[in-house]
């Protein structure tokens, strides 16, 4: 469908009312989440190369919120009036996305999250805030039916980062696993960048769960990986909330081995452009892409498409991301109201492993590229 946006919009490329059209990007391009937020940063600049070469008429004012909620809606108040954008892709982390959403809603600037997973982001009415990625009741749901599709686990247990991202998907996994008769017998939040998980994952291990559910950034997901093998935690599976558990330097753990995670988007499916992507981002960047870096060029794509044919008018581009219907490297895109979210794409979301260093998709079966490791091997 954009790519209909795209040729109706080269008709208009010379108009006044289109020739400086300016959106906003806030990311997190320093501070403890910047790998992740370098990975947004280069989704949206392969999206900028791609317009620009489909004759778009952009300009991308960028704002670093360093990873911080009171940053992060300064740069939307400055956006919004100072530079006078049309629309804003991003935040990354969901407290600053989730503070962001209400500024935008008060400015009456389209905002389109990419890749922030807490559920009230998209759960307060908010007509001016839309979401690409699946929000983190599917980060659980998709993890645990992996899960229950291998075996028969009776217990779980949680350790996760006490923000926004972890406790919001933790709450949406210990209600799901409750429907599904898991018994949980760990709950254990921890403050971020903690030094060290030894005496916690020990207690973990002494109520021999079948399951852990961990919800982490980079370096902590690292961390617990490593200390979990050390005080010999051995679980049927480690389950990994997104985030930290799909990212580059995870994976060159050699004690993530065996880790399921679930992620939004892999270059293995069969959604338009995904491995086209992936090559491409291998061959600028010199590494993997991330589901953040698709997360945001397909919102940036579709920002852009839509912001064309409004012609610098915010309630147009409201109306015309409300109305839309895409597809692409994310699959079909399409921001409905359902189960009380208001704008959210109902997006597929994937279940992937590490094997032998590299994810493999291993869940839902119609997008497996092999067969899983279960139960977890024992440590070495």
């Amino acid at each position: 469908m954009w790519k209909r946006l795209l040729v109706l919009g080269f008709t208009f490329a010379l108009s006044s009312t289109l020739a400086a059209q300016k959106i906003g990007v806030i990311n997190t391009m320093t501070g403890g989440e910047a790998p992740i937020g370098e990975n947004i940063t280069n989704g949206i600049k392969l999206a900028e190369e791609d317009l620009k070469k489909r004759g778009f008429p952009l300009t991308l004012v960028w704002e670093d919120d360093t990873g911080k909620a009171q940053i992060s809606m300064s740069a939307m108040e400055k956006l919004a009036s100072r530079d006078q954008v049309i629309g804003v892709v991003g935040p990354y982390t969901s407290a600053c996305a989730n503070a962001v959403a209400k500024r935008a809603e008060q400015y009456k600037v389209p905002l389109l999250v990419p890749a922030a997973a807490k559920e009230e982001i998209t759960r307060q009415g908010l007509k001016y805030v839309f979401r690409m990625n699946a929000p983190a009741d599917k980060y659980a749901s998709s993890l645990i039916d992996a899960a229950l599709a291998l075996g028969k686990p009776r217990s779980i247990a949680f350790i996760y980062e006490n923000s926004d991202f972890g406790t919001s998907t933790t709450a949406t996994a210990k209600t799901y696993v409750a429907s599904k008769g898991i018994q949980v017998v760990a709950d254990e939040p921890y403050p971020k960048m903690n030094a060290d998980y030894r005496s916690t994952l020990a207690k973990i291990k002494s109520k021999n769960p079948d399951l852990v559910f961990m919800v982490s950034y980079v370096a902590d997901a690292i961390l617990i990986m490593r200390q979990a093998k050390e005080v010999g935690l051995q679980p049927q599976a480690f389950l990994g909330g997104g985030a930290g558990f799909t990212t580059v330097e995870f994976a060159r753990e050699t004690a993530s081995s065996s880790v399921f995670s679930c992620t939004q988007w892999t270059d293995d499916v069969s959604w338009p452009g995904a491995k086209d992507f992936g090559k491409r981002y291998r061959a600028k960047f010199g590494k993997e892409p991330t589901y953040h870096a698709a997360c945001a060029y397909e919102s940036m794509m579709i920002m852009a498409g839509v912001a064309r044919d409004a012609g610098g008018n915010r309630d147009k581009l409201r109306e015309g991301l409300k109305n839309g219907k895409w597809s692409g490297i994310m699959g079909d895109v399409k921001f409905a109201d359902f189960d009380g979210f208001t704008n959210q794409n109902a997006h597929q979301m994937l279940v992937q492993q590490l094997q032998g260093g590299a994810y493999e998709t291993v869940f839902p079966k119609q997008f497996a590229t092999k067969p899983s490791v279960y139960p977890f091997p024992k440590w070495k």
